[in-house]
């Protein structure tokens, strides 16, 4: 049986690990081939430890493996002519475009907003928003000169939906990109192009398990381990469950990606284990 993106092209930012690399590999896994983007290198103000250019070849043995096709480059989504180069060059070498899944971005601790340094807050913008803005810009040429439609995939968050101290950037940030889901839901739709934002809980990826992650749920704690940060996480959850997986917030993307969610526009999807109903 065909898979439910079989001849499908998905250009996804974040690939190298985490998120990014399993949207990769379970679109992969379904026919789609894959044009993959990440940065690649450490960040100023970013307290774990980024990707490097092993983590983005693993992405691409992986969906390699898979018999499809990928096509991996490293950009920074600040970096409009780094990102259009990449689309670009995918589209060229894979012959189409019909799914974009803008996952790149960071999380960091700020403080309270009034006492936020500039630096954190326009990182976090420029990363978390400016950068899904950038990937969804560069993308949708191709996707209206294909005639095809498409589907146009956010990664926001539950704080992209509700507010939490001392993250007032990170929240701010999630929140835009609804906000900018909802405006290309609108502007494309007459393409038949779907856009929609996924807002998932804690993930188990690196960008969450990290020891800045257990302080900030653990701040009553001088060394907290991921068992006391699993404790605090749980409680903000209906599902007895501390986080999800990435993989629960692939098929997700997959559903979005495929006919099945077809008519799902201006949507969002939320894979948060009952957290926005606590």
């Amino acid at each position: 049986m065909p898979g439910r993106v079989e001849g499908k092209v998905a250009f996804i930012t974040g690939a190298a690990r985490g998120q990014g690399r399993s949207h990769a590999v379970r679109l992969a896994e379904e026919g789609a081939d894959i044009i993959a983007v990440d940065i690649c290198k450490p960040l100023d103000g970013v307290s774990f430890a980024m990707s490097t250019p092993e983590d983005l070849q693993e992405t691409v043995s992986q969906v390699e493996k898979l018999g499809r096709r990928i096509v991996a480059a490293e950009a920074d989504v600040r970096d409009h002519d780094a990102l259009k180069g990449a689309v670009d060059d995918g589209v060229r070498q894979l012959g189409r475009l019909d799914i974009v899944c803008a996952n790149a971005g960071i999380g960091s601790t700020g403080g309270r907003m009034h006492e936020m340094d500039e630096k954190t807050w326009r990182d976090t913008i420029d990363i978390n928003l400016t950068g899904v803005w950038q990937t969804a810009k560069v993308s949708i040429p191709h996707l209206i000169a294909g005639g095809r439609g498409g589907s146009i995939i956010l990664t926001s968050s539950v704080g992209g939906l509700r507010g939490h101290a001392n993250i007032g950037h990170y929240i701010a940030a999630k929140h835009g990109v609804v906000g900018l889901m909802r405006t290309l839901a609108w502007e494309l739709g007459e393409h038949n192009i779907r856009v929609n934002s996924l807002h998932p809980s804690q993930v188990n990826t690196p960008m969450v398990m990290h020891e800045g992650t257990y302080k900030m749920f653990r701040p009553d704690l001088e060394n907290p381990t991921v068992d006391d940060f699993a404790e605090a996480s749980q409680v903000m959850h209906l599902l007895p469950v501390p986080w999800v997986e990435a993989r629960d917030v692939s098929n997700a993307v997959l559903y979005l990606a495929s006919d099945e969610g077809r008519y799902v526009t201006g949507s969002t999807q939320t894979i948060d284990a009952g957290a926005m109903l606590k």
